[in-house]
């Protein structure tokens, strides 16, 4: 009788009085303490039923709940093991690293498995998960969720439909109908990659991303949630208010607004009809600058052909940024080469200046129009120092040649024979984008060839001398000339001098022009000794006083 009293006595008092620290190598799940203690051999035999303040230890995790049915069984290893089911305000913790709260759980001391259920929150240092079914694996240090989860990384939100969660390395993979929020990205994906540590976010599937008035397609990216910067691959798409970037790798700044871009970049602007291919781009949103280069071609859609620019660089500089006032800068150096259908060009380098629209050639400019038949065009020729064309809405309102101007157009009834007009400096007015009148100034000579209109035949060549020249067009046509005063002769074509068909300064240049949009990328100096030589203005010498 005594030995049962003392039996039962034993068996009621809190069993954390008898817990020892269990050693590394103790495969069993210890039961520390239980107010309550009793066994069920009918329903679940073996089972000991707790009530009251459980708490279980299992190689250096505890287990706390309120109440738990606790059975041992043999592992297939033949190892004695422990497994438990907890009810009411379950909590597990290691350390003071891991702690899973939750409404019920099962606990496999074989597999170290915790299959956690209801209302499931598991922190994990700073990082917090929220879910309703978590499975936590021990011996992995891995907990997956796979009924929709929420992960708070500080002020980053991550949430989908199934996830995995890594202790050890503090990363999460999530799955299907995945959605982050951070201070500077919304993030949409289908497959997402996060580490807790760095705050470094990779989505290896279909994405959609947007940050601040940028949207962002990508397929493979990086998003540094701390940095609020990003790393693009696999032609990935930025796009801002009508403006799209695709390149194969992307590198981008929020927080400075700076973007660079790498390899087979593709760069269009749909408010500005333009657009730009290259294999290396940079620009700054905040401040307006950027620069292309690397196989740099700019080209814009007009309402007829699209011109297409080549230059070993381009430059954009932007002033008054960010308001009514805003004008650009946009530079192409060195070696450009332009190509439309019917204008050509090539220079040393372009600028053009948004604020007056003018767009300027220099250092051995030459641009060349063609008309008529693609096949046979006339081509007409231009020249000088310094080339400016002054532009509206992309049309052309004006040009001005200074310095050196030649003006030459190839004749389409005999290819061997010019109209030459050299001048100081030429100024050509157009309307609607149809030449109609021009000017020549200042020791203008001139070889012009008359056509006879009733059988289409060249009549002779006319060279004249004047200090200026007025040409006025109607509907394309030559209509009238106008000189103050001219010096001049016309030759019938058998007696023409062997001096006057053509102006000592001729140079027909058409070996260096484009002959489409692939030609852009073929530099062709001008031959030895053709180039301009610029004339600089006479200074009158000093004059000195003699005692």
């Amino acid at each position: 009788m005594l030995r049962s009293i003392l039996y039962l006595f034993f068996l009621l008092l809190p069993l954390a009085t008898f817990a020892q620290e269990e050693a590394t190598s103790d495969e069993r799940v210890r039961l520390l303490n239980a107010d309550e203690l009793r066994h069920d051999n009918v329903v679940k035999r073996g089972t000991q039923i707790l009530v009251g303040n459980v708490k279980f230890l299992h190689k250096g995790a505890y287990l706390d709940c309120d109440s738990a049915h606790f059975v041992e069984r043999m592992s297939p290893e033949g190892i004695k093991t422990n497994d438990f089911e907890a009810w009411g305000r379950v909590h597990m913790w290691q350390g003071d690293t891991l702690d899973v709260w939750s409404d019920y759980a099962m606990y496999d001391g074989g597999r170290m498995l915790l299959m956690a259920r209801h209302n499931v929150v598991m922190r994990n240092r700073d990082a917090w998960l929220y879910t309703d079914s978590l499975d936590y694996d021990r011996v992995a240090a891995l907990g997956y969720f796979f009924e929709g989860g929420e992960m708070v990384d500080g002020e980053t939100n991550l949430t989908s439909d199934w996830g995995e969660y890594s202790t050890l390395t503090r990363t999460a993979t999530f799955v299907y109908d995945v959605e982050m929020e951070s201070p500077d990205y919304k993030l949409n994906s289908d497959t997402l990659h996060y580490d807790t540590q760095t705050g470094m976010a990779h989505v290896t599937g279909p994405s959609r991303v947007t940050s601040g008035d940028n949207l962002i397609i990508t397929i493979d990216g990086y998003f540094n949630t701390r940095t609020d910067t990003a790393i693009l691959y696999q032609r990935s798409i930025v796009s801002n208010g009508g403006r799209t970037l695709v390149a194969d790798t992307i590198v981008r700044n929020g927080r400075t607004a700076e973007a660079e871009a790498f390899s087979n970049i593709v760069y269009r602007d749909s408010v500005n009809s333009s657009m730009m291919t290259s294999h290396y781009l940079f620009y700054n949103d905040s401040t307006g600058y950027g620069h292309a280069t690397r196989r740099a071609v700019a080209m814009e859609y007009g309402e007829g052909d699209t011109l297409y620019m080549h230059a070993d660089s381009f430059k954009i500089e932007t002033y008054n940024i960010r308001t009514d006032s805003v004008w650009r800068i946009i530079r192409a150096y060195h070696k450009c080469r332009a190509y439309r259908s019917d204008v050509q060009a090539v220079a040393d380098s372009i600028v053009f200046i948004s604020r007056d629209s003018c767009l300027t050639l220099y250092r051995d400019p030459i641009v060349w129009s063609t008309k008529g038949d693609p096949k046979n065009p006339a081509i007409q020729q231009i020249l000088g120092e310094r080339i400016e064309v002054y532009l509206n809405d992309s049309t052309i309102e004006r040009a001005h040649v200074i310095g050196q101007a030649l003006s030459i157009e190839q004749m389409t009834l005999d290819t061997t024979r010019y109209n030459q007009v050299a001048s100081r400096e030429m100024i050509a007015y157009m309307r609607g984008g149809v030449l109609d009148w021009g000017k020549a100034i200042d020791n203008v000579r001139i070889v012009y060839h008359p056509i006879d209109d009733s059988d289409s035949t060249i009549i002779g060549l006319n060279y004249t001398e004047t200090s200026e020249m007025r040409m006025y067009l109607a509907n394309g046509q030559m209509d009238r000339i106008w000189m103050p005063s001219a010096d001049g002769t016309l030759y019938p074509m058998n007696q023409v001098p062997p001096d006057r068909h053509r102006l000592d300064v001729f140079q027909w240049f058409d070996y260096i022009r484009p002959t489409d949009k692939d030609d852009i990328f073929e530099w062709r100096a001008k031959r030895a000794g053709t180039e301009l030589k610029e004339e600089r203005p006479r200074v009158a010498p000093k004059m000195t006083l003699l005692d």
